[in-house]
């Protein structure tokens, strides 16, 4: 596997390349040609937090984790613990498809990524829907929106914009500021 690691803030130190290039070539068990990935890591310092973000681009997938921590190795950990879930994940639905299906791979190029071992046998369970809400949607404004998401204790809030009668998403984001999801018209 190619590392491309960079710091924004920070320099990225020989010790530092090493203990990601370690923690990151553990997941190359999950492989079966773990020389053909590339993978970009950014370290960034914010006001005396730590942030890591990987990305591996893949054939029919990519696989990106970030976590922050107030010490840089335990921000590294962190991502790699988030990025090995989500290979486990993918790796049992890639399975489970196939067997529903048969023999044949339903994600082109995806099913030889992931080399199988004998010694994990562990599935995770299912995704499931354990409670859905439906509600009317009320047309508002973002700042109206933003007011009732802080009222009701949420960290997002769906309604209907009243400027432009689209479904909108507002949401908090960790560094406290409020983002807004808007969908695109095609």
């Amino acid at each position: 596997m190619q590392y491309n690691t960079r710091g924004e803030n920070i320099e990225v130190t020989p010790a530092l390349r090493d203990y990601v290039e370690k923690k990151i070539g553990r997941l190359e068990r999950y492989f079966e040609e773990a020389t053909a990935f590339s993978c970009n890591v950014t370290m960034r310092v914010q006001r005396g937090e730590h942030t890591v973000e990987v990305t591996i681009p893949m054939p029919g997938v990519i696989l990106r984790a970030e976590d922050t921590n107030n010490d840089m190795y335990a921000a590294i950990d962190l991502v790699v613990e988030k990025l090995e879930r989500q290979i486990r994940k993918h790796k049992t639905k890639v399975n489970r498809r196939n067997r529903q299906t048969g023999a044949g791979a339903v994600f082109l190029d995806v099913e030889p990524v992931f080399a199988a071992r004998e010694d994990e046998h562990e599935e995770e369970d299912a995704i499931q829907i354990v409670r859905t809400k439906r509600f009317n949607l009320k047309p508002m404004d973002v700042e109206e929106a933003v007011l009732q998401m802080d009222m009701i204790g949420h960290n997002f809030f769906v309604f209907q914009n009243g400027e432009t009668d689209g479904v909108n998403v507002v949401y908090r984001r960790k560094d406290g500021r409020y983002g807004l999801i808007e969908p695109e018209s095609v």
